[in-house]
Parts: structure tokens; sequence; C-alpha cells
């Protein structure tokens, strides 16, 4: 038996789906990453309380309203911790993860950002393929995913951008990056290769000029993980070469270099890392740059082109990673010459 319901908020993670807002729902519900639910939200929150619809808008929730939401994980040091339960049935309650609309059952909170909304289970958002089917078909996020590769068949030069942890200035740099490389005179492809789903970062990088702008979730991953995080990033790099053809792109490294989303099995890839052209790391502090060289060079065999980040916010910080460390030290907000000057150095290196 099928239910007609109308969705309030429609969230991005969903974005594969193309959703309408009038949708059936079926009672049997697939309990795996990836699939759509329709809940409906059981609580009111003061903070941590908007979702980001397929538009990239971030929208106020309400007690009561219906989205259109994702199942998967979430293992996040400055957020909420959670997965995919086991079971559900139409009744059954699952939190709402992060702002992409992210659902499962929340593991572990942050004190800044309260309980996590709690939401009803209404139902799985059935899709009707063109062909007729009328019974319907669970919605997923892998339906017109790219698809995952293999091998690694683009050959564009990346610059990468890691950080010690979430919200650490990577995506402030890699905006900037994007933005310069442009004015440069450069086609600049941007992707977000790892994380939790979230459109925010990469239409940032959209905005700055990039001529497209992918996350994992146009792959059809909800979050990354060691497993899945070097198909996705090799599908999604294949993929930009061969539609926007650019010079370079910018890879942002959602989360830390060691969180569990993936990004150490990215930079431990010889194949990846042979088209490395450029490392940016940020990090907040002094300890943070001194631990994000040290593991990078010990670990990987990598040395990082410029610290960016708050640590760079003034001279004290800056002063310590030059002298110290013997790395240029660029902070993305004010020194964006210098941070660009720098990329184009290592960009022309490699020619």
């Amino acid at each position: 038996m099928m239910t007609r319901v109308h969705l309030d908020r429609i969230a991005s993670s969903t974005q594969n789906a193309h959703l309408d807002r009038e949708v059936l729902l079926g009672r049997e519900i697939i309990c795996a990453h990836g699939y759509i639910l329709a809940v409906r939200l059981l609580t009111d929150k003061s903070v941590y309380n908007q979702l980001e619809d397929v538009y990239g808008r971030l929208i106020p929730l309400r007690l009561g309203d219906i989205i259109a939401g994702t199942l998967g994980s979430r293992r996040a040091l400055k957020g909420y911790a959670g997965s995919v339960p086991k079971n559900l049935q139409p009744g059954d309650e699952v939190q709402v993860l992060n702002l992409g609309g992210v659902l499962g059952q929340c593991e572990a909170i942050h004190p800044d950002l309260g309980p996590p909304f709690n939401a009803e289970v209404l139902g799985a958002i059935l899709t009707f393929p063109p062909a007729g089917d009328r019974v319907g078909t669970p919605a997923t996020i892998s339906r017109n995913a790219i698809p995952q590769a293999d091998t690694l068949e683009s050959a564009v030069p990346i610059v990468f951008v890691a950080g010690s942890s979430m919200n650490s200035g990577k995506t402030v740099a890699a905006t900037e990056i994007v933005r310069g490389l442009g004015r440069a005179g450069m086609r600049v492809g941007a992707v977000k290769l790892t994380g939790v789903s979230l459109r925010r970062d990469a239409l940032s990088m959209l905005d700055a000029g990039a001529t497209i702008g992918l996350t994992f979730n146009d792959a059809g991953v909800v979050s990354t993980n060691a497993e899945d995080a070097l198909p996705t990033a090799y599908g999604l790099l294949n993929h930009i070469a061969k539609t926007a053809r650019p010079d370079v792109i910018v890879a942002e490294l959602g989360d830390g270099i060691l969180g569990e989303y993936g990004v150490a099995t990215l930079l431990e890839d010889q194949t990846l890392m042979a088209h490395n052209a450029a490392l940016v790391v940020c990090t907040t502090d002094q300890v943070g740059a001194w631990g994000a060289v040290t593991l990078l060079e010990s670990r990987f065999g990598l040395r990082p082109t410029l610290l960016s980040g708050p640590v760079t916010d003034n001279a004290v910080g800056c002063s310590y990673i030059v002298n110290n460390l013997g790395i240029p030290a660029h902070n993305a907000r004010r020194e964006h010459e210098q941070l660009i000057a720098t990329i184009r150095g290592a960009l022309d290196a490699r020619r």
C-alpha cells in the first residue's frame, strides 16, 4: 500500500533522485546508505536548525515539517556521529545528522549543537522508472550517479586542500585558490572528495569561478570512508577531466587527515599523488601545523606546498611555520596574491 505526501523540504543529499514535492511512499524500507526516506520532525531546535536544499539554500526547519532525507552515517569531531539503523519501519524514529539531510541513529552529540532533530519515519520515497512501473522502487542517490572507477584516467594536475580537522579553513583556502587561478586565465575544476553530504563547499568554489563543482554525493555516496573514497575520487576526477577539460583541479579533502572519511586512503595512493601539483594544509594553531607536517612527511612521504587556515591569521603563527617548519604560510583571507603565486609556482614546476 502506498501513501501520498507533500514534502515541505527536500534535502540536498537527495539531489540525484530529482524528487518532486508530491511523492508516494512505500512501507518497506531498505536500511542501507543512500536510500531516501520521508520523515516528519518531532522536535524544534534553536541552533543547527537548518537544512540545505537541492539549490544550496539553508532553510530553517520547524516541528512538523516533512522532509526528504538520505540514510547514511556521520563521524564528525565537531558535530554529530551516527549510523544507519539495522531495521526501520514507518513510525520508528531517526535523527537528522547534518545540514545536508543525512538520516540515521545518532550515537554522539556535540555540546555546542544540542540534541539533533528527532523525526518520525513516514516511509520510503518511491520512484517510478519511465518504463511504466506502477509499483515503484525505493529511491536512492545511486540513481543518475557519476560512476566510480577502478583506474584514474585523468592526467589533470591537482591542487589538494587538506586540514588537521573540520572547520580548519579548507573551504576558504580552496575557494580563493579557484578564484585566483581562474583570474590568471586557467580553467579550474573543483571537487570535494571526502566528507558527509553537503553541497555548500562545492557551491562556494563554483561561485568563485570553477567551471564545474562536484562532491562525492554526485557519485552516489552519502559519506565517504576508507573503502569507497578512492574509487569515488577516481570516478569524479575522470568525469571532470572528460566533461570540463580543466587546466587544473582543486580538490578539497573534507574532515581531517586522521578522520574517518578516507582522507588517509587518498593521501597514500601513489597513483593519485602522482598528479599532486600542490598540497595546501589548513590548521588552527602551531601544534596542528607541526603535527600535520610531521604526519604527512613520516606516513605519506608528502611535504605541504604551503600552510593556511586560522594559524596564519596573524604574524605569530606565520613566523612559527616559516622559521620552524620551513614552509610558506599564507592567509587565504588576507594574502591572496602570495597564496596564488606559490600555487602557480608549484604548477609551473610540473611542466
